[in-house]
């Protein structure tokens, strides 16, 4: 309860600064104060003051996460730019700062030196290199575009990096065949030919997903598709794709 109360105290501090600057800059001529003009600003200040406590919380060692400060102080910021008109960027175009996992994966292998185990997979040959420290990580990216490549179930997992899938080139036995595909953050994409049935469950924690003709994006967005025929077709994908950011694009040719 106490921790309660302390964040209920930062939050009524945070808005009374912030009520009190809007009015200052109100009175030198800068913003029109309004209700629905003021809340445009303060809730990216909010933001900017959430991400400096997280901040100074960490580095003064009391609790705090760096990677979560820095987030919000970013994001805060280009919001505010934004409502100045020095760059144009909206709520919605925070999936776009997704490349920031791939910082802060980095940021954390330093961290933890030699307990890091790494591990790149790229091209459709599935070459690798691995060093064995203790937990995997895998950075790179997946691609299955060479023709008459065999389709086979597939689990795949990436900190980061691009899923490409061209099933038009592939070979696909008359069976269902799963694929879960799991990523911190990077891009799918895939091509699957109209004559073969497919399902899909995706969803993202902040960007996009594009199925055919249907489409998601912001935070948190999910979408599910299935082909007419799926139940009774004998040849079938089934995908299971879950990001953390990044993009879902899947298309027929």
């Amino acid at each position: 309860m106490s921790k309660l109360k302390h964040a209920f105290r930062y939050f009524i501090a945070i808005v009374l600064i912030i009520f009190g600057l809007m009015l200052v800059l109100a009175n030198i001529g800068m913003i029109n104060f309004e209700i629905g003009i003021a809340w445009q600003y303060m809730y990216p200040t909010f933001f900017v003051f959430i991400g400096i406590k997280c901040l100074g919380d960490y580095f003064l060692k009391r609790g705090g996460s760096w990677s979560a400060g820095s987030f919000l102080l970013i994001f805060g910021t280009l919001l505010l730019l934004d409502r100045f008109e020095v760059i144009s960027f909206d709520f919605w175009d925070v999936f776009k700062l997704w490349p920031l996992l791939i910082v802060y994966i980095g940021f954390m292998m330093f961290e933890r030196g030699s307990n890091i185990v790494f591990e790149y997979e790229s091209d459709t040959k599935n070459k690798k290199k691995k060093a064995y420290h203790g937990s995997t990580f895998s950075i790179g990216n997946h691609e299955f575009n060479e023709q008459n490549w065999k389709v086979e179930p597939m689990n795949l997992k990436n900190l980061a990096g691009e899923f490409y899938f061209d099933f038009s080139k592939a070979f696909i036995p008359e069976k269902k065949i799963p694929f879960a595909i799991h990523s911190l953050a990077g891009d799918v994409n895939i091509i699957i030919p109209e004559n073969v049935a497919f399902r899909v469950d995706a969803s993202v924690s902040a960007g996009e997903i594009v199925v055919i003709k249907q489409s998601v994006d912001g935070i948190n967005r999910s979408l599910k598709y299935e082909t007419e025929n799926y139940e009774d077709a004998v040849q079938k994908l089934d995908f299971n794709i879950r990001l953390r950011a990044g993009s879902i694009r899947i298309y027929q040719v």
